[in-house]
C-alpha cells in the first residue's frame, strides 16, 4: 500500500507541477470552471475533498494526529492532503499471534 502511495504522490505530483508551470494555480481552477462538463468534475473533485476530510477527521481523533495540515492542503490542493495522510500515518501495529502446537 506504502509503494502505491509513494508512486500516486510521485506521478499526481509531477503532473501538478507541469500543468501549474503551463497555466499557473489560478489557470488550472479557470480550467474547472470553463464549462458544464468541467464545473461537474470540479464539484465531484470538491465533494470528494469533503468527503475525505471527514474520514480524515475521524481517523485522526481517534488516533490522536493532528488534522490541521492535511485539511489545509486538501482545501488548497485537493488529494495531495488525503495522499499525505494516508501515507505519514504510523504502522498498524498486530499483536503477535500465538501458535499452539497440538501434541497427540
Amino acid at each position: 500500500m506504502r509503494t502505491v502511495l509513494i508512486l500516486s504522490l510521485a506521478a499526481f505530483g509531477a503532473f501538478t507541477l507541469y500543468a501549474m508551470w503551463q497555466v499557473g494555480y489560478l489557470g488550472i481552477w479557470q480550467a474547472g470552471m470553463a464549462s458544464v462538463g468541467a464545473w461537474q468534475v470540479l464539484l465531484d473533485l470538491i465533494l470528494m475533498s469533503c468527503i475525505a476530510l471527514g474520514f480524515i477527521w475521524r481517523d485522526a481523533r481517534q488516533t490522536g494526529r493532528t488534522v490541521w495540515p492535511f485539511a489545509v492542503l486538501t482545501l488548497a490542493a485537493g488529494s495531495f492532503g488525503p495522499l499525505l495522510y494516508l501515507l505519514l500515518a504510523p504502522a498498524a501495529r498486530t499483536a503477535p499471534q500465538h501458535t499452539s502446537t497440538a501434541s497427540a
